[in-house]
């Protein structure tokens, strides 16, 4: 698998987004608000949490979940790249910012 940039990863994303809405309008009549990504993201964000405890066995489940995690990480990486989007935040540039300004903070 070759390496894959994060403008790669949030062009795909927004191509990915663009079918889910046709299928909202379908089922719907109309697209999701940006609340209502931001809330399905924050809903798997929590699912996350959930997968993280059974794979680290806090939380009983009958089956591995490892497979359910990385889907759920995968998809929490995408949610943020088609948030940043719907937002005119460029997601590079914030990452960049956030990763420069915390690593100053640590002296890294």
């Amino acid at each position: 698998m070759s390496e894959l940039t994060i403008k790669q990863a949030a062009e795909r994303s927004n191509k990915i987004r663009d079918h889910y809405h046709s299928l909202e309008r379908k089922h719907h009549g109309s697209e999701w608000s940006v609340e209502e990504d931001a809330l399905a993201f924050l809903t798997d964000a929590g699912l996350v949490g959930r997968l993280t405890m059974a794979q680290q066995g806090r939380w009983p489940v009958g089956e591995s979940e490892d497979a359910g995690l990385e889907h759920k990480i995968g998809e929490c990486m995408w949610w943020l790249m088609v948030l940043a989007d719907r937002m005119d935040i460029d997601g590079e540039e914030a990452l960049e910012k956030f990763l420069s300004t915390t690593e100053q903070r640590f002296g890294l």
